[in-house]
């Protein structure tokens, strides 16, 4: 068997080897006598430290001449140990720690494969087990199923705490114990071999004279393991921290593992002096390594068969059927820009054949068939499906085939920065699907293929920096504030994640504390030893793969709780070296957003095919020109507005333009573009060649696509040539880019271009090439910015509705959309139980204007789908006519009082009785009553009195009393749908908030007039306060606050925070005095000052007016006023007699503070204040 493992003959011992691996080499082998069978790896998540590299490092260190993988249940690294030890010229030997079960119960193994069968088999049992366990359950296989795949498989018997054999034997379970053993032997014959660990436990000695003596009664050979879980003794303790992280134990009390300080990464040395009564132990780790012959190895793209016998043909054939089509449309266009000339057929043909060529002869039909059926099924299912994404979009046969939406040729997209010849790579088509559809397509290429072939990605979470700190000091029940201060003194950036070990270094006061604070000190210590170790696993959001086969043939597989779907055991690199091909299916909210608004034209019998739409819409164009593009995708940003209001679009070319700018690096050509288009600046080319490439972006180099087609046309490169110069240009490796540019002076010079100017443009496009963009995938993403525009432009109401259900749940969002429609007088009417749908619909308003009725399921805690129902109920039976009628027939869904109360609180019932506070305070009665009907329905017999005896049912009865106060009613208006909806509490300040100069808050940027920071006054009331600590261990605080245009965020620093801590648990109005300062693309709020908002006004001696219903309520306004104080400032009565208001001024004069103001609030009989 030994001509099998090569690496045990060949691995050499370096000529320093230490003396005492020297001991444990074998004579004239050249490597250690001894390999590791039982290792646990960091994927082994919360059991070990070890690396993978880690694992690698050790094992070369050692010269060990093989090593053995067997992490908990699962073979995530298989393909990783593969690579790894291999480039270390060690053996690889793929296994899994297992737990098995037969009718005496269950108990764990390893598992090893010998060969390809044998791996496949592990993986297969591994899968069925996860895949068949319940979330909640540990996973088995059965004696049975492992009898079934026992082939190409070694097993070795368990340890003493619960293996399959070693558990019984340290038992002294004797019957039990020769039971399990024959029956390994009967099904595994000389491969199962009775496992002997020395661990320093107590009733080791006894265990293993047992099952040595069975090892002599059934001749099984025996073989030394560690199970290894770290690498040094030392690592134990950070060992317990990991596993005590992922149970939520405290390191002081937490349970016993069974693993102790002796797992370690053991040498052969230690290993065979430990076993040296048991030689033959150590012999045998060799000897399963020699027959052990199997690695993970890489393979060719391996794609499922499509329905075609030849798939070439058969893409051809629906590739020119699809281009006939499409040209086809075009000229039935209302607008053509192509007209079936011959010329123009001819460019499309040719492109065609081009692009099927290099298909056909790099293997991809297939690929190409496979993504085009489940397109092209999501579109006859009325699916939305993006235009594209990425370099896709170039191709004219993802065009024909429906894969893409935009016309190549048209757009000057290009093939080969999708698919190059001249470098063999996967064609990879990223897919938009609606949001909410998306899991349809899926479905359908489950069913398609067989559900065993298709399977989402796995992704591994790791510990980062800061949950490390966080997650460790809880462990060691350390402080909470003294862990969170360390913590935030590492920086954050989500980007590029920063080391603790960077920290360190850039970090003065943590490496301070590092330095002098011993307990800082252990928790940095153990942190760093835990940083990057994988702490749980999770899914890709978007990638697939399909199969040709059963997936354990080629890759393990795993179950994710949250699916029914399995999941590949590898992640996404390795699933594609391993030959599976990824698709990603995407979820875009933003078709769903056009979907919505398409089915809500729809009802009013509008139809729109928003594939057809005209592109030189100019209501469209006007509307980017003004900064118009709240809901816009990718366009609603403040920086976007601004470059929108600069730019003035009038042309789809510019906004694939700003879509490709609009990001570090390029975003410093945005001015030029602007200035350029409208001829404020001349525009200049550096050699004539390049005018027909960059004409329409003004000279400016804006895409990867014009570096290729500049190459091509100056310097001779063929596209393929162009597209490996644009990646050398982006990678800036020296070499290549020296010798790319001595070809590329060497082709400009076959068009009479001088060295010098060759030279000169090639630094020009290479210092582009670095951050150009691909203009495909820009112009697909500008396809999709323009519908949602087109759609605000025509249809504003029912576009600002659809992107009100998509963003139901974020109240945030929702408030910029109800400041959109106010900027565009576009009524939003209150949900109402008898109008409104669960999700945003639209109606007319009393003015008979088409207006946008708010969502019941958008209320905070009513649940979408008992609105679902609800509404239903009164769409079938008619709607709701009374409160009683209501209780009569209430879903038991909608009958939670929580639900009902937030439903009142909105405003939802005021179509049945007006007194809001009456309906809250009745609904009691309400569910009684509902249970009442319910129960007499059930039991479907009239009660004592009769079916239709008013007496029947329990009656219906209201508190007496006013209404809620219109600030009460304001209050728990926002409590129910965290917005105001039907008037703001700074409504009646409208008239002050001008006198004081109060900037709102969707004006800030325009307040600013392009400055960097500026000092701004905001009125406001407060919704939210988050305390934090900084590192330094100062308080700070992220304040939200909203007004009439929306909510904003101030960051209040400790001397502004203390100063306004009485008014941040206030229910007052407030006014805020902050710094604007411009960030990136965001302006960031800094408080200066916090005053009450009435404070302000009184300091400014303003006048106020009092609306009132009658004169009970003006004893109370009395003694309020006395109570208050005399002052400079007027009181009017407004009393309406009849058809007239009355208004009467008080002779004196008062103080009106901020306290009364808020006092008169409260006041019932006050219909409203007002300023005077």
């Amino acid at each position: 068997m030994d001509e099998l493992s090569p690496h045990i003959e060949e691995t050499s011992i370096s000529a320093d080897s230490k003396a005492e691996n020297n001991a444990s080499n074998k004579a004239g082998k050249g490597h250690a006598g001894f390999v590791h069978l039982r290792v646990h790896s960091a994927y082994s998540l919360s059991e070990s430290t070890l690396q993978i590299a880690k694992l690698a490092e050790l094992a070369a260190l050692d010269h060990q001449p093989a090593l053995a993988i067997t992490d908990s249940f699962n073979m995530f690294g298989a393909f990783e140990f593969s690579e790894k030890m291999q480039g270390k010229g060690i053996q690889p030997i793929i296994g899994a720690k297992v737990e098995i079960a037969d009718q005496y119960g269950a108990g764990e193994i390893a598992l090893l494969a010998q060969n390809e069968t044998g791996y496949i088999h592990l993986s297969h049992l591994i899968s069925a087990a996860l895949l068949d366990s319940e979330a909640t359950s540990s996973p088995v296989i059965s004696a049975e199923a492992l009898a079934e795949r026992a082939e190409g498989l070694i097993v070795l018997s368990g340890g003493l705490r619960d293996g399959f054999i070693g558990k019984l034997a340290s038992e002294e379970q004797t019957k039990h114990l020769a039971q399990r053993i024959d029956w390994l032997q009967a099904h595994f014959g000389d491969r199962a071999y009775i496992e002997i660990q020395r661990h320093g436990k107590s009733g080791e000695p006894a265990a293993e004279a047992l099952l040595l003596a069975e090892a002599d009664r059934t001749n099984l050979p025996i073989v030394a393991t560690n199970d290894c879980h770290f690498d040094e003794a030392s690592m134990h303790v950070s060992q317990k921290v990991l596993h005590c992280i992922a149970s939520s134990e405290r390191l002081a009390s937490m349970a016993e593992t069974g693993i102790t300080a002796h797992h370690f990464f053991k040498n052969a040395a230690q290993m065979t002096t430990l076993f040296a009564d048991l030689p033959e132990a150590i012999e045998n780790t060799l000897n399963i390594a020699k027959r052990c012959s199997f690695v993970v190895g890489r393979r060719d793209p391996i794609l499922p068969s499509t329905e075609a016998e030849d798939e070439a043909e058969q893409l051809r054939l629906l590739a020119r059927q699809g281009l006939d089509a499409r040209l086809k449309s075009l000229r039935e266009m209302e607008k053509p820009y192509y007209d079936g000339d011959k010329s123009e057929l001819k460019a499309y043909e040719d492109r065609l054949e081009m692009e099927l060529g290099i298909i056909i002869s790099m293997g991809f039909s297939g690929y190409f068939l496979i993504v085009s059926d489940f397109i092209r099924w999501s579109k006859e299912n009325k699916i939305a499906v993006g235009p594209g994404r990425g370099s896709g979009a170039g191709s004219v046969v993802a065009w024909a085939l429906l894969i893409t939406d935009l016309d190549p040729l048209r757009w000057g997209l290009l093939f080969e920065r999708f698919l190059n010849p001249e470098r063999v790579s996967m064609p990879d088509f990223d897919i938009d699907f609606c949001q909410e559809r998306r899991e349809e397509v899926i479905r359908y290429v489950q069913s398609k293929y067989g559900h065993d072939k298709v399977a989402q990605i796995i992704t591994f979470g790791t510990l980062q920096a800061r949950a490390a700190l966080r997650d460790v000091g809880r462990v060691l029940d350390m402080p909470y504030g003294l862990v969170d201060r360390v913590a935030k003194m590492v920086p954050s950036n989500p980007a590029a994640p920063v080391s603790i070990g960077q920290a360190l270094k850039s970090e003065d006061e943590l490496r301070r504390l590092y330095d002098e604070d011993e307990q800082v000190a252990h928790l940095i210590t153990t942190a760093r030893k835990l940083e990057g170790l994988y702490r749980h696993v999770s899914t890709h959001a978007a990638g697939l793969v399909i199969a040709d086969r059963s997936l354990p043939e080629l890759v393990p597989v795993y179950r994710d709780p949250r699916s029914d779907m399995p999941v590949t055991q590898f992640n996404m690199k390795s699933v594609e070296q391993v030959g599976l091909v990824k698709f990603d299916f995407l979820g875009l909210k933003t078709l769903t957003v056009i979907e919505k608004a398409l089915a809500l034209l729809k009802k009013r019998d509008i139809e729109v095919d928003i594939n057809t739409i005209p592109l030189d819409d100019e209501k469209t164009y006007k509307m980017l020109s003004d900064g118009d593009t709240v809901g816009v995708f990718q366009l609603e940003s403040s920086g976007m507005r601004d470059v929108l209001r600069g730019l003035k679009p009038d042309r789809f070319e510019d906004i694939i333009a700003v879509v490709a700018l609009y990001r570090p690096g390029p975003m410093e050509n945005i001015p030029i573009y602007i200035n350029r288009k409208h001829e404020r600046d001349p525009v200049a080319y550096m050699h004539p060649l390049l005018e027909p490439i960059l004409g329409e972006t003004y000279g400016i180099m804006i895409y990867q696509e014009q570096v290729q087609q500049a190459a091509r046309d100056l310097a001779g490169y063929t596209l393929g040539g162009a597209d490996l110069l644009r990646r050398a240009m982006g990678k800036k490796i020296k070499e290549e880019m020296d010798q790319q540019r001595e070809t590329f002076i060497k082709g400009a010079g076959d068009n009479d271009i001088s060295a010098e100017l060759a030279s000169d443009i090639f630094d020009q496009i290479a210092s582009f090439a670095g951050y150009g963009f691909n203009k495909s995938h820009a112009a697909a993403y500008a396809l999709v910015c323009y519908q949602t525009a087109w759609l605000k432009a025509n249809y504003p109401v029912e576009f600002l509705a659809a992107s009100m259900a998509l963003d139901a749940g974020n109240t945030e969002k929702l408030a910029v959309f109800r400041q959109d429609c106010l900027y565009k007088n576009i009524s939003v009417l209150p949900p109402d139980l008898n109008h409104s749908e669960s999700s945003f619909s639209v109606q007319k308003d009393a003015a008979g204007a088409w207006a946008i009725r708010y969502a019941l399921g958008a209320v905070r805690n009513v649940g979408a789908d008992a609105m679902e129902k609800l509404v239903s109920l009164r769409e079938e039976e008619g709607a709701f006519a009374s409160l009683d009628d209501l209780a009569r027939r209430l879903p038991r869904e909608g009958a939670n009082k929580r639900q009902l109360e937030n439903l009142v609180k909105a405003g939802a019932f005021d179509g049945l009785h007006k007194n809001r506070r009456q309906v809250f305070e009745a609904l009691e009665q309400l569910l009684g009553q509902s249970d009442f009907y319910r129960k007499e329905a059930q039991s479907s017999q009239s009660n004592l009195f009769g079916a239709d005896s008013v007496e029947a049912s329990p009656v219906f009865r209201f508190s007496e009393g006013p209404d809620w106060t219109q600030s009460d009613s304001l209050k728990l208006e926002f409590e129910a749908l965290g917005l105001y909806l039907s008037s703001h509490p700074l409504d009646s300040y409208h008239a002050q908030l001008a006198k004081l100069k109060v900037t709102p808050s969707n004006q800030i940027a325009a307040a600013m007039q392009s400055q960097m920071s500026a000092r701004v006054r905001l009125a406001g009331k407060i919704s939210a306060v988050q305390e934090r600590v900084s590192a330094k261990g100062n308080r700070f605080a992220f304040v939200q606050l909203t007004d009439k245009a929306g909510m904003y965020e101030a960051t209040f620093f400790s001397e502004a925070l203390n100063a306004a801590r009485p008014l941040l648990d206030s229910d007052a109005p407030v006014l805020l005095s902050a710094d604007a300062k411009q960030e990136n693309d965001t302006i960031r709020l800094l408080a200066v000052r916090l005053q009450s908002l009435d404070e302000a006004i009184a300091m400014h001696h303003s006048g106020l007016g009092l609306k009132i219903a009658d004169a009970s309520c003006l004893m109370p306004i009395k003694d309020a006023l006395r109570e208050d104080g005399g002052g400079l400032a007027p009181v009017k009565f407004a009393v309406r007699d009849g058809t007239r208001e009355i208004e009467i001024t008080l002779p004196t004069k008062f103080r009106l503070s901020g306290a009364l103001r808020q006092k008169l609030h409260t006041i019932p009989g006050i219909v409203s204040m007002f300023e005077i």
